[in-house]
């Protein structure tokens, strides 16, 4: 197989299947992927404080404590979903180097560029996903 590259822009030649992604598109989605994991670690930072121990000398009564037991649980939950989008993220800006990066990994057409704006750390094309 036999892979050529024309203007920054992958093309498929003889089989070979490569994302057709600019090099100015995946600049621009790693940069997102960059921010966002910024932001996903800050937002882990704000839920590991939400979700300490209520010590039991806190004079709070006995709703104010039910409360803020379900506020912590909510919190475990939201920090869980953090933690795995995290790791979705940093798998993406590992893949970001990678020749089809940008592709669906399940059949291979690409990505729409809009698709990964939002969601960068999606691996499957909006078709194979539903």
């Amino acid at each position: 197989m036999t892979c050529l590259k024309f203007e920054s822009t992958w093309k498929v030649v003889v089989g070979c299947r490569h994302s057709d992604m600019t090099d100015k598109e995946k600049e621009k989605i790693v940069l997102i992927i960059a921010n966002k994991i910024r932001s996903v670690k800050d937002d882990i930072e704000e839920l590991q404080e939400l979700i300490k121990p209520i010590p039991l000398d806190a004079s709070i009564g006995r709703i104010s404590r039910m409360d803020a037991i379900n506020n912590k649980t909510i919190n475990e939950a939201s920090l869980r979903e953090k933690r795995k989008i995290l790791q979705r993220l940093e798998k993406a800006l590992e893949r970001s180097g990678d020749k089809d990066f940008g592709n669906c990994q399940k059949c291979g057409n690409e990505i729409p560029f809009g698709r990964l704006e939002y969601m960068p750390h999606v691996t499957r094309c909006v078709d194979c996903v539903g």
